[in-house]
C-alpha cells in the first residue's frame, strides 16, 4: 500500500499537533514496515530542525523504496495560502508520487487527485464552538478550509467521541465517515525521575523550592488561564506556591500574559524542550487543565503517565480521556477551581489514590495503539 502523509505540522511544532503527528507517524512507520511511506513537508527556514528529522525518520525505516521524504521549498503559511486560500489546483502527487491514501493529520487536505482516496484528522471544532477564542482572521480560514476538508475527505478520525459528535452535528459528517482515533502516551512520560530533576529545573528554569502547579498548553484564551490566575490567588496569599505555565504565547495572548506579570507567584516559561516536560510534570504538586473546550487533552494524560494528580475542566472530551482518575470541575468555576486546588495541595492521601489511578488510566493510551487503530481504519475504508 502507497500511503502518502502531510509531515508538515511534525516538522515545524513542537507541542500540540506537531507533537501528534510526529508521534503517531513514528508509531506507523514500526508498525507498518512492509506498506511504502512518502512523507513530504514545507521545509523552508527550518535547517538543522529538518536535518534532524530526517535522520529520526531514517532511524526507524532506512530503506529508501520504503520510505521516501519529499520537500516543498515554503513555508507552512505559503503552502496554505496556495492550497487553502487561492486554491492552486496542483495536486499533493506532484509533490509525492502516485499514492493509493493521502493523510493529512491537521485539519486540513490540499489538492488531490480523485483515485487518491483522503483521510484527514480533525482534532476539535474549537473555531466553531468557541468562536471568540480566535482571530477573526483565523477564525475565518478555518470556517472555510476545515468544512471543505471534511466534505472531500474519504474519512474523517476525530481525536474523541466528543469531537466525533460535534463533526456530525456541526459539520453533518455521515457517522460512518468518522472514527475516533485516540491519543497515545510517549514512553519518556514515566513516574521514575532518571536523575536530580529539582535542582536541574531549578537552575535552568529559576524554579525554587515552593511546591508548583503546573499548566501546559498554548496561551490563548481557549486556556482559560485567566480564571486559573483568579482560582490561584487567594492560595497563593495563603501558602508558598507558584503557578508555572509552559506554552508558547499564541492569538489574543497580551492580557493573559499582561495578567501573569501583575502576579510574582506565576512563572511564565514560554516553550520549553520537550525533553524537559517530563521532569517538569513529575516535580509538580499537580496539574491544573482548566481549558474551555478540547478535542482530547494530551497535557493532563501525560501529567498522569508521570504520576501527577490532576484537576481538569469538566467539557468537551476531557472526562472522556481522564475517566475517574483526576478531580473535574466546570471551566467558568472560580471558586470550584480554588476548592479543587486547595484540596489536592492539603490532601496527599488524594494526591496518591489520584496517582495510582491516573497511572492506570494512562496506560490504556498508547501511540502503538494508536498507529494499529489507524492501519485497521484505513483497511476497513479499502474494503
Amino acid at each position: 500500500m502507497r500511503i502518502a502523509i502531510d509531515y508538515t505540522a511534525a516538522a515545524r511544532q513542537g507541542a500540540g499537533i506537531g507533537r501528534y503527528a510526529r508521534e503517531l507517524i513514528t508509531a506507523l512507520l514500526h508498525a507498518a514496515p512492509t506498506h511504502t511511506f512518502t512523507l513530504m513537508a514545507a521545509t523552508a527556514g527550518l535547517g538543522q530542525r529538518w536535518r534532524r528529522e530526517q535522520a529520526h525518520l531514517r532511524a526507524i525505516q532506512p530503506d529508501p523504496h520504503r520510505l521516501r521524504l519529499r520537500e516543498i521549498p515554503l513555508t507552512d503559511d505559503w503552502m496554505a495560502r496556495l492550497w487553502q486560500r487561492l486554491h492552486l489546483p496542483l495536486p499533493a502527487e506532484l509533490v509525492t508520487g502516485p499514492a493509493d491514501y493521502f493523510y493529512s493529520p491537521d485539519f486540513v487536505l490540499p489538492p488531490l487527485r480523485r483515485r487518491t482516496r483522503a483521510l484527514l484528522t480533525v482534532h476539535d471544532l474549537s473555531f466553531l464552538r468557541y468562536p471568540e477564542t480566535f482571530t477573526p482572521a483565523l477564525r475565518r480560514y478555518l470556517e472555510t478550509a476545515v468544512p471543505r476538508s471534511v466534505a472531500r475527505a474519504d474519512h474523517i478520525l476525530a481525536d474523541s467521541e466528543a469531537t466525533r459528535q460535534d463533526l456530525i452535528t456541526l459539520l453533518h459528517a455521515p457517522p460512518d465517515r468518522v472514527s475516533v482515533l485516540y491519543s497515545g502516551v510517549a514512553p519518556r512520560f514515566s513516574p521514575e525521575p532518571t536523575f536530580d530533576e529539582r535542582n536541574y529545573l531549578q537552575e535552568k528554569y529559576d524554579l525554587d523550592t515552593a511546591p508548583y502547579i503546573l499548566a501546559v498548553g498554548t496561551v490563548q484564551p481557549r486556556k482559560n488561564y485567566l480564571n486559573l490566575m483568579q482560582a490561584c490567588d487567594p492560595l497563593a496569599a495563603r501558602r508558598p506556591l507558584a503557578l508555572v505555565i509552559v506554552g508558547r504565547p499564541a492569538w489574543l495572548s497580551e492580557p493573559i500574559l499582561a495578567a501573569a506579570a501583575e502576579r510574582p507567584y506565576v512563572r511564565q516559561l514560554g516553550f520549553v524542550d520537550d525533553g524537559d516536560l517530563p521532569a517538569l510534570y513529575r516535580q509538580a504538586t499537580l496539574l491544573a487543565f482548566p481549558s474551555l473546550y478540547e478535542g482530547f487533552g494530551l497535557p493532563p494524560l501525560e501529567a498522569m503517565a508521570c504520576g501527577t494528580p490532576t484537576v481538569s475542566s469538566d467539557v468537551s472530551s476531557i472526562p472522556e480521556v481522564i475517566g475517574d482518575a483526576g478531580l473535574l470541575v466546570p471551566p467558568e468555576d472560580v471558586a470550584g477551581w480554588s476548592a479543587a486546588l486547595e484540596r489536592l495541595l492539603d490532601d496527599p492521601l488524594l494526591r496518591q489514590q489520584l496517582r495510582r489511578a491516573g497511572l492506570a488510566r494512562a496506560a490504556e493510551f498508547t501511540w502503538e495503539a494508536a498507529a494499529t487503530r489507524w492501519l485497521d481504519i484505513v483497511a476497513q475504508v479499502a474494503a
